[in-house]
Order: C-alpha cells, then sequence, then structure tokens
C-alpha cells in the first residue's frame, strides 16, 4: 500500500501578498498584481509591466550579511521556505533531520546576479567578481541554502524545467515519501527573473503582453484579447509529510496529494502541441496515479498563462480527458492576477489548490471580458465563488514541452 503524502505547511510570496495569508485573501478579492516596472528603466522595451513583489522587507527574515551573498531569487525562497516551516510548526529538535529532505525548483535561477557580475567584469575587470557569483547564480543554491538554515540531510537537490520546474518539485518530493526515503520534504520553487536582459529576452521572443496602458488588465487567460503573459515573481513552498509522520506530531494537514502524472510533448521549443494531447496524457496519467476517474475531479487551477496558443491547447486537453464532466468543472487561473511567476507558479497554484479545497473557495480569473469562443469552460470569471469542493488538479506547462499534473483531495479524506 502507497504512502499517504499529505501537506502540513505553506509559504507564499507573491506579487499579491508577501504572506500566504495576504495573497490568498487579495486573490479572492480579485486584486492584480501587475504594475509598470520600476526596478529597471524599460526604454526600448515592447513589454513595460510586470507583477513585481511590492513592499518587501526581508531584513525580518535574513541577516542584512547573508542578504548581501544571496540572489534575490534565493532570498524569496528563503523567505518562503522559513514561512512554510513555521506554518508547519516543525522544531529540529523532534525532526529525523536525516529523514527530511529538500527539493526547490526554479525556471531561471539568480539571473539578477549574472547580470551584474557580468557588468562589472567589462566594466572593472576580472578582478573585481565577487567570490559569491556562482553560488549567487546556481539553480541548486536555493534548497542547498534552506538545508542548511535547517539542518536537513535528506535528499536535496533542484528540479528545472521552466514553467514545470516546482510542480516538478513536488512531484519528486512526493514520490520520495512514497517510496520510504525520507518523511518529510520541503518542496517548491522561486524566482526572480524580472530583470533587463529576461525581459529583453522575452520581449524578443513576443512571448509578453504589451497592454503597458492597463497593467492590472494586461494578464487575461481564456479572453479573446489576451496578447501574451505577464512576467511574476516570487516563491512558493509547501511541507509534505507522511501522513503517519504528521500524526505523530499532531500536525495539522491542508490536503493529501495522491497523485502526479508528467508528460513532454516532444513538439517545439516554447509553443504547446495544438491539441494538447501532451497536456492530456499527464493528466491521464495523474488521475491513474490517484486512482480516481475524471468524474471525481471538482476543481482544475489551470496553466492558463493568457498566451494565444496555450490557453486553447489547455482547454482542448481538458476537454479530451473530462469529456462532458469538463463543463461541470470550475477551471481558474491564478496568472490572471500574479502573473507567470515561472519556475515558482505550480507551487504557487498547488498551494491555492489546498487552500480552495480547504475553504471551500475559488478565486477568480480576473480579466475575462470577452471569452475565447475556442475556451468555453467555466473559469470562474471575475468574482470569486464558494464551492465545496473533494478533489483538484493543478496544471503546470513548461518551455521544452514539459507537463505535469498534480492531484490533491480534501483533508478529511486521510
Amino acid at each position: 500500500m502507497k504512502t499517504k503524502v499529505v501537506i502540513t505547511g505553506m509559504g507564499a510570496l507573491t506579487p499579491v501578498g508577501n504572506t500566504l495569508a495576504d495573497t490568498w485573501a487579495n486573490l479572492l478579492a480579485g486584486k492584480s498584481g501587475v504594475r509598470t516596472i520600476t526596478r529597471f528603466s524599460t526604454e526600448g522595451m515592447s513589454t513595460t509591466i510586470a507583477a513585481e513583489l511590492d513592499g518587501l522587507e526581508p531584513e525580518k527574515y535574513i541577516d542584512k550579511k547573508t542578504l548581501r551573498r544571496m540572489d534575490r531569487n534565493q532570498m524569496y525562497s528563503m523567505i518562503a521556505a522559513q514561512m512554510a516551516y513555521d506554518d508547519a510548526g516543525l522544531d529540529q529538535a523532534t525532526l529525523d533531520l536525516d529523514r527530511c529532505g529538500i527539493v526547490i525548483g526554479s525556471g531561471i535561477g539568480g539571473i539578477e546576479t549574472l547580470e551584474e557580475q557580468h557588468r562589472i567584469l567589462l566594466e572593472r575587470g576580472p578582478g573585481r567578481i565577487s567570490p559569491f557569483f556562482v553560488p549567487m547564480m546556481i539553480v541548486d543554491m536555493s534548497a542547498g541554502l534552506a538545508a542548511i538554515r535547517f539542518n536537513f540531510r535528506g535528499p536535496n537537490y533542484a528540479t528545472v524545467s521552466a514553467c514545470a520546474s516546482s510542480a516538478h518539485a513536488i512531484a519528486d518530493a512526493f514520490r520520495i515519501i512514497q517510496r520510504g526515503e525520507a518523511d518529510l520534504v520541503m518542496a517548491g520553487g522561486t524566482e526572480s527573473a524580472i530583470t533587463p536582459l529576461s525581459m529583453a529576452g522575452f520581449c524578443a521572443a513576443k512571448a509578453l503582453s504589451t497592454r503597458n496602458d492597463e497593467p492590472e488588465k494586461a494578464s487575461r487567460p481564456f479572453d479573446r484579447d489576451r496578447d501574451g503573459f505577464i512576467m511574476g515573481e516570487g516563491s512558493g513552498i509547501l511541507i509534505l509529510e507522511s501522513l503517519e509522520s504528521a500524526r505523530a506530531r499532531g500536525a495539522r494537514i491542508y490536503a493529501e496529494i495522491i497523485g502526479a502524472g508528467m508528460t513532454c510533448d516532444a513538439y517545439h521549443m516554447t509553443a504547446p502541441l495544438p491539441d494538447g494531447q501532451g497536456a492530456a496524457k499527464a493528466m491521464q496519467l495523474s488521475l491513474k496515479d490517484a486512482g480516481l476517474q475524471p468524474a471525481d475531479v471538482d476543481y482544475i487551477n489551470a496553466h492558463g498563462t493568457s498566451t494565444p496558443l496555450g490557453d486553447i491547447a489547455e482547454t482542448k486537453a481538458i476537454k479530451a480527458i473530462f469529456g462532458g464532466h469538463a463543463y461541470k468543472l470550475a477551471v481558474n487561473s491564478t496568472k490572471s492576477m500574479t502573473g507567470h511567476l515561472l519556475g515558482a507558479a505550480g507551487a504557487l497554484e498547488a498551494i491555492v489548490v489546498a487552500k480552495s479545497i480547504q475553504e471551500g473557495r475559488l478565486h477568480p480569473t480576473i480579466n475575462l471580458v470577452t471569452p475565447d469562443p475556442e475556451c468555453d469552460l467555466d473559469y470562474v470569471p471575475n468574482v470569486a465563488r464558494a464551492r465545496a469542493l473533494k478533489c483538484g488538479i493543478s496544471n503546470s506547462f513548461g518551455f521544452g514541452g514539459h507537463n505535469v499534473t498534480l492531484v490533491l483531495t480534501a483533508a478529511d479524506t486521510v
């Protein structure tokens, strides 16, 4: 019999809130975190808006000396990790630290550090490069730094699969616990790619919305007038734990993870399969892994990026797996408010599914004004909704054709 895996702690740092509580309240209120970029000049860029974090005070969580040796990417994950650790009520003195692991993904890693150090190289020469340049840049360091802070000595690594990175991290953590290799795994993702080079690159790829004069209305998943995604940033971290471990320490349980499905489109570097079959297969595998039928699912947190091709492909994928039941599902897009957190998106959205199941409330997909005829499901448009939920899934799809689906159920089922 498979080991049951539950969520006992969650931390979120997002463009709509610097805590999980604020993030959740603002999502339910339909608040957008998209605004004109303030961090650097966007002169010459076709897109001048993004979903930046606002009002963060990192010194409340990390001392100044340590902060100077961290990329913003790592800072975000460390803060969210501390939030999740505290939320779970963890205490190193009562844990078997050899059986506590960490898997934290990122799509891009410490690109702000890379850009800054490259500028120093060109302007001041190689002798002025920081000795901390490499550890501040590499993707795995978020997991490593968290292990140092919490003394977790079990499996520790990063997942890198573009916008599916943190969903892969959660899926891996789920499997690690199921296999009996750890009792508890901190899992999730982090991203801080709102930088000149990243923005210029995504602009060159024509992937971003250019609705610069209406930032809060720019991310509009499933709307006929969508024109690209919005760059977001932040971190989402979850504490996954075996049910036995959680019960032994009297932990509060948000939800149970019961399935994961992972596939690849094997089609194109950036575009999804037009018929959505790679995404559909991930959903199908996740339901098989969970031992569920399509009719058992109440809710889908869609990848829903607000891109012309992606939203149609995902809608087709949902209909391919769920058939007539697709029209009974509630489907929403967190990215309509937070923008796209890239490697951190899957973790944030898994947190949203857990909260939605726990509270029986669904946040809206905002800016859905003129529905695309090819996107004809119930996307919870513009207004939050109360709905009793037993089972929800989270979809994450990344450049390179990576597809991950996670299945969560209510805590009262365990």
